[in-house]
């Protein structure tokens, strides 16, 4: 049989690398964690030995110290670093005088060591509503000291009064009413916010306006679902506001990230807004940009390699230890983990009905899992690697979804990429429960996948936390390789997380409060399964194969083939692509990522040199294909195979079928000294791998795998000096597919395709 031999292979390299090097490459998230990195050294390096950073007024003492520290906190920088705990050393011992520095101020200790510090942030709050304008001209505003109201040092004070407010302090809402009157009729005509009342509008000043309101509306408005007396009410008309709505419009409009619209001065204060607009409405995009890619393309781009430091001509951003810490809180508030984003599945805002659903979904899940998280919102058009930024799509709604074939086959795309569905039918809508069935159907048509109601003991229920049976609601769900990838409750969720606000007052009736923790305990089960409580920083996304029209063969390819079989071989169907994916990507070895598919009894099977094969279930070989492949194997080739999520069904068929084919050459635990796992074809040294092992359960809360690091476990068929087979029991190709799930047992993502590149490679060889 003709093989293909690697150094022929090899030829294309250099092509490739030409090629390669015109592209232009994105802003990825390693070079975010390097910025970031880099300026957090900087600002480390200029803080003085008493923990204080150099100030830039007598009229504001601790106000450079305060936002330098500020910047290190969202930077990673532990609470318990030495250097922070100099600085809030410094800042408890300021007394409150200037609206910026005590609302810096606040920030710190709200998200630093809140219990220890609750009364200076009681003084602060406390503070901040006595100093706010109460004038006929400037009502609902805070200025600098002796000076009038501006739109930068009120933006300042909601933001320091929220954080407060998330830290457990009361924040009165007199004065938020106030400052919500006064930014919504601050606002010009053409949607923006000038510096102060009349002036002309700055891209700063409009994303401080939309913060404001948007934060201030989160603490005042009660929401789209509400109780009176021992009712429910789902679903209530909302309230217009179109403020927002206005101010992003405006924001689309003069978009940039290379200077502050309107106005020439403060750029990296402006994408320290930015940020804020863009993260606290929820948008993937403003307008047709996305604000957190192009931003971080920008800075990184304007950041001294060799200092670290920011610096812009603007005033007050000369001064490096201010431009960076706007640069680090852009960088580092921006790339918070995406856990969910909220689809727009239908025309009206039947997607919508209650708008603060996954906020106070998210928030529980921030509590539970101990890091800052946020969500999204995305349109049903967006490109499958803009959906792929989210790990879970939330579809709710009364109405059923409408949606296009291709977009049905681009919400399979994310579904084979990683990517989970969670719906919820809202509003008691029985259309749209009709609706999805007949969506899912159609998004997977083949016969396995239909949806099933999730048993008891599925780990759905038991990711994160145990739900009072007394409010149990159904889930149902469709399961893809080893794991579940549609969650769907057809008895309104939405509502219920739209009640479950974190910080309010009073408390609704038992059974009302009753439903409303398992409603939530719900939500965080599924977003805790779908995501393993391990949700990925934004541009840190999975780079992953998919599906293309075939091609005829190339010389200078490599081409593998998957077995077609009974027991399951098309659960994991962008498995192999991937792994052939890397061997493009990591060796620059082409190869074809097509599927192609074939059964063993066909003669097609011996133009390819590596055959695939994976499965979950129980099959049986023909006598015909058990020949072929025996006839395959004594001619050179080479069978791939490995047990779909660690199932003991397919290993104990596999192995059955081998002894079969080869009685007299028993399936053999590979030596973990094997040249295989050496560098000599090619690949990698793997003297230690990580594999994932299931983990007794101490609590509901408790991780239910971990990975250790062990050597590599492959069993092989040797004829003469060669493995014509090699299996691996422990699955490969789930963790191909990037679904690492808590169900799926085996190697890690990165293990496994290293183990499987230096399989291939090895095959290459023989």
């Amino acid at each position: 049989m003709p093989r293909l031999h690697l150094r022929w292979l090899l030829v294309v390299v250099v092509l490739v690398a030409a090629l390669a090097q015109d592209a232009r490459a994105d802003v990825t998230a390693e070079q975010v964690r390097e910025a970031i990195d880099l300026g957090v050294t900087f600002l480390r390096r200029s803080q003085f030995k008493d923990g204080s950073w150099q100030e830039v007024s007598p009229l504001m003492p601790g106000g450079v110290t305060a936002l330098c520290t500020l910047a290190l906190l969202n930077s990673g920088v532990p609470k318990d670093d030495p250097q922070i705990q100099a600085s809030l050393e410094i800042l408890r011992a300021i007394p409150p005088q200037a609206n910026y520095v005590v609302a810096l101020e606040t920030m710190v200790f709200s998200i630093a060591e809140p219990e220890k510090d609750a009364a200076l942030l009681r003084r602060n709050v406390q503070w901040l509503e006595e100093s706010q304008k109460r004038d006929a001209r400037n009502r609902g505003m805070w200025a600098y000291p002796l000076g009038p109201g501006d739109n930068s040092n009120s933006q300042f004070a909601i933001l320091a009064m929220y954080e407060a407010q998330r830290a457990g302090i009361a924040v009165g809402t007199t004065n938020l009413r106030a400052a919500l009157a006064y930014w919504h009729a601050a606002q010009n005509s053409d949607g923006s916010w000038g510096y102060q009342p009349g002036h002309e509008g700055t891209g700063s000043m409009t994303c401080a306006g939309i913060g404001a309101v948007a934060l201030t509306l989160d603490i005042l408005e009660e929401g789209d679902a509400t109780v009176e007396g021992n009712r429910v009410r789902c679903c209530r008309p909302q309230r217009n506001l179109p403020s927002i709505d206005r101010a992003l419009e405006w924001l689309a409009r003069h978009f940039s990230v290379r200077s502050n619209p309107n106005n020439g001065m403060w750029p990296l204060y402006y994408l320290y807004g930015l940020e804020r607009a863009g993260r606290l409405t929820n948008q993937r995009f403003i307008g047709r940009h996305d604000w957190y890619r192009e931003g971080s393309e920008a800075l990184i781009g304007q950041q001294d390699r060799v200092s670290g430091a920011w610096i812009e001509r603007g005033l007050g951003e000369r001064n490096a230890n201010i431009g960076t810490s706007f640069a680090l809180l852009f960088l580092a508030k921006g790339r918070r983990p995406v856990v969910v984003a909220k689809l727009k599945h239908h025309p009206e805002d039947d997607w919508n009905h209650h708008r603060k659903d996954l906020a106070h979904v998210v928030a529980y899940a921030e509590k539970r899992w101990k890091r800052d998280l946020t969500w999204q919102i995305i349109d049903l058009d967006a490109a499958v690697e803009d959906l792929l930024e989210a790990p879970v799509l939330y579809l709710g709604g009364e109405l059923a979804p409408e949606v296009s074939d291709d977009q049905c086959h681009m919400l399979r795309d994310y579904v084979n990429r990683g990517g989970f569905i969670f719906a919820d039918a809202v509003c008691e809508g029985q259309d749209f429960d009709r609706g999805f069935r007949a969506l899912m159907e159609r998004v997977f048509p083949e016969p396995d996948f239909k949806l099933r109601l999730l048993p008891p003991e599925h780990p759905i229920w038991s990711a994160e936390e145990p739900v009072d049976a007394k409010f149990q609601r159904s889930l149902w769900g469709i399961d893809l390789g080893c794991r579940t990838c549609v969650a769907y409750c057809p008895e309104n969720l939405s509502c219920y997380w739209e009640l479950a606000r974190p910080h309010r007052e009073k408390k609704y009736p038992a059974e009302i409060e009753g439903r409303v923790d398992a409603a939530k305990k719900i939500g965080v089960n599924v977003l805790a399964y779908a995501t393993n409580r391990d949700p990925k920083y934004k541009l840190d996304l999975p780079q992953l194969a998919g599906a293309g029209p075939q091609e005829a063969f190339q010389r200078a390819k490599v081409y593998v083939a998957t077995v077609k079989h009974t027991g399951g071989g098309h659960l994991a169907p962008l498995a192999l692509p991937n792994l052939l994916r890397y061997l493009s990507g990591e060796l620059g070895i082409r190869a074809n990522t097509d599927e192609r598919e074939l059964g063993l009894a066909e003669d097609r099977v011996f133009e390819f040199p590596i055959l695939f094969m994976h499965g979950r279930d129980k099959f049986a070989l023909s006598e015909l294909e058990r020949s072929k492949l025996k006839t395959y194997l004594e001619r050179g080739g080479v069978l791939f195979a490995d047990a779909i999520c660690t199932s003991e069904l397919f290993a104990n068929s596999f192995r059955q079928e081998m002894a079969t084919i080869f009685p007299e050459h028993p399936l053999e635990k590979i030596p973990s000294d094997d040249s295989l796992f050496t560098p000599k074809y090619g690949g990698f040294n793997l003297p230690k791998v990580g594999r994932r092992e299931a983990l007794a359960a101490e609590g509901p809360a408790a991780p239910k795998s971990i990975v250790r690091e062990v050597e590599p476990d492959l069993e092989g068929v040797r004829l003469g000096d060669r493995y014509a087979v090699v299996f691996s029991r422990f699955d490969l190709s789930c963790a191909l597919e990037k679904h690492e799930t808590v169900e799926c047992l085996g190697y890690t993502a990165d293990s496994a395709a290293r183990i499987g590149l230096n399989v291939l490679l090895y095959a290459l060889e023989q």
